[in-house]
């Protein structure tokens, strides 16, 4: 299964209501726009999903519905981790029941484990489920913790499941220490935008781009002409891309993406749960004068 997880991976937002409740009707929706327009796998339940502002049942309702909408046309790559291990468990029960390619595992946030407890902390889910693919999910800005390669590789060689990273780190030695130790076999995944296209120059197998939520097909573009062997053109699209990374981070992911969809007609509305706040004016036009540089988006004035 895991063979399957390759290239541009949206990593979805989580829709919801102008009054905060869930709007699965629109993941559905979202899911078939992103599958018109060349994305190779759908992720739930990442950083994009707002996860540490839903419930856990709220996000196994979002994974049902979305394995239900993706219905095996694409990988399925949930994101299964939280800070507490048995909802860890829990969430990766039901990607496994779900028929998930694989589970993304979020190293568990706040708590600032040592190695040795992040080590233990995904043994413990590997062993659990023996016959599902673990993906590490290493992001330090958001978890307070940064999993060394050394971590990395002996998770590796105790568990045939620990099949890969994401990668989600401007510390671009890392991810090649990584690769170094695992093997170049070992799958690996950009979370940082303009260092999709890098990666996979160092052997990497693709990325989750937020500004997938609202491009997916330039993001899809740019794996495809790389496996291609048209450097140029994925050269291109990188910096095409350029516009409209800065667009989706001008505040807190995803505030912005949304803000961009929901003006775009895609997402009924752009509402994101407590403590993100509305994209600001300011924020909003320098979105929109971003978005004016690229070819890619078109949104209502």
């Amino acid at each position: 299964m895991s063979a399957q997880i390759r290239g541009a991976i949206t990593p979805l937002v989580t829709p919801f209501h102008d009054d905060g409740e869930l709007d699965l009707a629109s993941v559905t929706s979202l899911i078939e726009w992103q599958l018109e327009h060349g994305t190779h796998g759908i992720s739930v339940g990442g950083s994009t999903g707002e996860p540490t502002s839903m419930t856990v049942e709220e996000r196994i309702a979002v994974m049902r519905v979305a394995a239900q909408a993706i219905a095996g046309r694409v990988p399925f790559l949930p994101g299964t981790g939280t800070a507490r291990m048995d909802e860890t468990l829990e969430l990766t029960a039901e990607a496994d029941k779900l028929g998930a390619a694989g589970a993304l595992v979020v190293t568990p946030y706040y708590g600032r484990a040592q190695q040795q407890g992040l080590y233990d902390w995904y043994a413990t889910v590997a062993r659990e489920f023996p016959d599902l693919p673990i993906l590490i999910y290493n992001v330090p800005v958001r978890a307070a913790v940064d999993i060394t390669p050394d971590t990395v590789a002996r998770l590796r060689r105790d568990f045939d499941n620990i099949v890969g990273i994401k990668e989600t780190t401007r510390d671009f030695e890392h991810v090649s220490y990584v690769l170094d130790q695992c093997g170049t076999d070992f799958i690996a995944l950009s979370g940082i935008e303009l260092l999709c296209y890098p990666m996979l120059c160092l052997g990497g197998d693709g990325h989750l781009s937020c500004v997938g939520n609202f491009a997916p097909r330039p993001v899809a573009e740019l794996y495809d002409a790389f496996v291609a062997g048209d450097h140029e053109r994925a050269r291109r699209l990188h910096y095409d891309l350029h516009p409209l990374v800065d667009a989706a981070f001008a505040e807190t992911n995803p505030v912005p993406a949304k803000w961009i969809m929901h003006r775009m007609g895609i997402l009924p509305s752009p509402h994101a749960r407590i403590p993100l706040a509305p994209l600001s004016e300011a924020a909003q036009k320098r979105v929109l004068a971003l978005l004016e540089r690229s070819e890619h988006v078109a949104v209502a004035a």
